[in-house]
């Protein structure tokens, strides 16, 4: 995780929780003069559009005083919906059984991209199981990693 992603998890998880929402995840994408934040909020009755509008006036809030992005951003609160981004080896452990399709940052075994079971996982890896073959990724070259919804 860069520094930069750790400076605003450790700013704004803690706001989100305090309003009564669970923190899912961070992503933050640099895209030259003009950057993206998106913050994933979720809760046990599910998230509405006020529940965004409610955590989004509070980050901004936070945002404006703590000024940690120097550039131009938007900001974005979503709840993770049906392709839920998996961030942490508990999302991932709790996800198991789930279809994966997962982004590696650099090539493992020859490949960035993976789509298969999610089996769980092993102390720092993710193990997702592809055509009768598992794979160990460790977490930290996981670029991007959602849930493949299914409609049964």
């Amino acid at each position: 995780m860069s520094s930069k992603l750790e400076q605003l998890q450790a700013l704004l998880a803690p706001v989100v929780e305090a309003l009564g929402y669970q923190c899912w995840g961070i992503e933050f994408l640099s895209q030259g003069r003009h950057s993206l934040l998106r913050i994933y909020i979720d809760h046990e009755n599910g998230i509405l559009v006020d529940d965004c509008e409610k955590v989004s006036r509070q980050i901004s809030g936070v945002l404006d005083v703590e000024d940690p992005i120097s550039s131009e951003y938007t900001l974005e609160v979503s709840s993770p919906g049906m392709d839920r981004p998996l961030f942490t080896l508990e999302q991932f452990a709790a996800h198991a059984g789930e279809l994966v399709k997962i982004k590696l940052r650099s090539p493992f075994e020859g490949r960035r991209n993976f789509q298969g079971l999610l089996r769980g996982v092993e102390e720092q890896d993710v193990v997702v199981l592809i055509e009768d073959r598992e794979f160990l990724l460790p977490i930290e070259l996981i670029d991007k990693a959602n849930i493949i919804p299914r409609f049964d």
